[in-house]
């Protein structure tokens, strides 16, 4: 694990109070390549939720880590808390990622509910306030990262994720783009406690409504796009294409609740799933109100396994489990040309160095993965190890 060499708190919260605005450029865009991406410059390193592969995501320390190990880009969910404030969190249930439970006081909050159609039990954003928020402490969400730093940062608000983009910005010379998504956006409106006109409103209050900006904007849900478009954001926009997991008999994207199509197509009753998003016809619908696509990384280089005589995957390493180590790669599919073609940009997710997590011809090393997809011409790519991301680009583009 790299070292960490943080800002002291105290001075890192002095420089967010100035306000810096952002200098420089975003210079990896500006650099050309010879890999075949839409406008022939560098594939973007987005540091998925920080440098969450080393530290509790969504922080300012995770953030600022990825800075540090040279992210170009960093990303974020947003969510809203029971006072309308947008905070930087995945999931609306802070059991996932906080330590609520660990917090006696909250105990009564613990409930059963359903979000985006799946039933969850925990304690969620909308019903604490931004100060009872504030006294959780972050939590790693894979026990195979380090848990030392559980408890020990806190939840940040949207506008503390822009002030730390325009300070480091000031400070290193190199503009850091921010990648904020509207989670679950459907579940909060629900709620009577829709997240779009607070969003474009912190946008335009940054300084940063523009397609020039150093932001691009996400989310998994068309409406929330095409809403806030309508209300004036003027961003680049991105939208999100998931699928549940992969049939390792033939390659193929699977689809279950709540990654199998965008909740607020669920809502009007249009039973196609995310895969609806990648065909022409899908990606020159997107065209209308979006600059890119993020896609799930399957779409683009897909993974098949060995079946056996019982027609189960075969555990070929033998550790007892099924998953991404035993299976091979699949040459890539089209949808990266395709995307170009109808003019959208790519930024696939998510990239990790676990073992568990790399097929078998990327021999236990996340740099050959990168490799892989960076030549098929994606425009950037969404990892929890902005470290390994940038080595393999550097080797690729020396």
């Amino acid at each position: 694990m790299p070292s960490i060499s943080f800002l002291p708190r105290s001075t890192l919260c002095a420089a967010l109070a100035l306000g810096l605005s952002a200098c420089g450029s975003m210079a990896p865009t500006q650099r050309m390549t010879s890999l075949p991406t839409l406008n022939g410059q560098l594939p973007l390193v987005i540091a998925h939720r920080g440098a969450s592969g080393y530290l509790p995501e969504e922080t300012l320390e995770a953030y600022t880590r990825a800075i540090e190990l040279g992210a170009d880009v960093i990303e974020m969910d947003i969510i809203v808390t029971k006072d309308r404030q947008l905070i930087a969190r995945h999931d609306p249930n802070l059991a996932i990622n906080t330590d609520v439970a660990k917090h006696p006081e909250f105990a009564a909050r613990k409930k059963t509910i359903q979000i985006d159609g799946e039933t969850q039990t925990g304690w969620f954003s909308d019903d604490f306030t931004l100060a009872e928020i504030k006294t959780l402490g972050a939590i790693s969400t894979d026990a195979e990262r380090p848990q030392q730093f559980n408890g020990q940062f806190k939840v940040i608000t949207f506008q503390e994720v822009i002030d730390l983009a325009k300070q480091q910005s000031a400070k290193t010379g190199r503009t850091i783009a921010i990648y904020p998504e509207t989670k679950n956006p459907s579940y909060f409106a629900a709620l009577g406690m829709p997240m779009e006109d607070q969003f474009v409103e912190t946008i335009v209050k940054a300084g940063w409504n523009s397609k020039s900006a150093p932001i691009f904007v996400q989310s998994f849900e068309p409406g929330s796009l095409k809403y806030m478009k309508s209300k004036g954001l003027q961003t680049k926009v991105v939208q999100l294409i998931d699928g549940d997991n992969i049939d390792l008999a033939t390659g193929k994207v699977t689809f279950k609740l709540p990654s199998d199509r965008p909740y607020d197509w669920t809502l009007v009753g249009d039973k196609r799933n995310f895969d609806a998003m990648v065909t022409p016809a899908g990606l020159a619908e997107i065209k209308t109100y979006a600059d890119g696509i993020g896609p799930w990384k399957r779409y683009i280089i897909s993974i098949q396994g060995t079946i056996g005589a019982d027609g189960k995957p075969v555990d070929v390493n033998g550790d007892g489990k099924i998953n991404d180590a035993d299976a091979h790669v699949m040459a890539p599919t089209s949808l990266v040309a395709d995307a170009h073609k109808a003019g959208l940009s790519v930024h696939p997710f998510t990239f990790r160095n676990e073992s568990r997590r790399l097929a078998i011809d990327y021999q236990k090393d996340g740099t050959n993965e990168y490799t892989a997809i960076y030549k098929t011409g994606v425009d950037g790519v969404f990892t929890d190890f902005t470290d390994t991301a940038l080595a393999a680009r550097k080797a690729l583009t020396p």
